[in-house]
């Protein structure tokens, strides 16, 4: 209909969210419609966000300063975490098991690798943990980089992989599995 060109714009716009398809779009557009105070609350929080949050220049971390709160404590381990993301730092953070160092390794070239070391050597770092989400393709960036990173004396390890809490075998892909095995620890 012509006239509700604007509401099925915002549809439309809230369609190129990720995991949000067209119901929950028209859903969100129609809720935004009826509330405007809510409308211009997530107005505001939008503009803030794409005003003010950037790339930490060390680590790669989402911060609202040139760098982020985690890479200028210097009380951090000295242990770092090779993420994919930087949403995958906000939900370890969260978790409250990890009080390392992070970088975020969304893309791999020289430049990247350079940097890397550069902040394994600055912050003294003992231990670098491949925190990445199981696949064939992460296994291979881990060889790679470990090949590359060698030189500087740290250690090596992986997060650990296997059955998640609460998932019967039935639920669970053979590979998982076979890691869980193959991983098992004693009690």
């Amino acid at each position: 209909m012509k006239d509700l060109t604007s509401l099925n714009e915002l549809i439309e716009a809230l369609e190129e969210l990720p995991s949000i398809g067209k119901k929950s779009a028209t859903r969100l557009a129609l809720f935004l419609a009826k509330d405007k105070f809510r409308a211009m609350k997530l107005i505001n929080a939008i503009e803030n966000v794409v005003t003010n949050i950037k790339e930490c220049t060390i680590c790669g971390n989402f911060s609202e300063y040139e760098i982020c709160e985690i890479c200028y404590n210097p009380n951090r381990e000295k242990t770092l975490a090779i993420v994919e993301n930087p949403k995958d730092i906000m939900i370890i953070e969260e978790s409250g098991s990890y009080k390392g160092y992070y970088f975020v390794l969304n893309h791999l070239d020289d430049e990247k690798i350079q940097k890397l070391k550069n902040l394994i050597e600055e912050k003294e770092i003992k231990e670098v943990i491949f925190a990445f989400s199981p696949s064939v393709e992460s296994e291979a960036r881990s060889l790679y980089l470990e090949d590359k990173l060698k030189d500087l004396g740290v250690e090596f390890s992986q997060i650990a992989q296997g059955v998640p809490t609460g998932v019967h075998f039935e639920n669970v892909d053979i590979n998982s599995l076979a890691k869980a095995i193959k991983l098992r620890h004693k009690i």
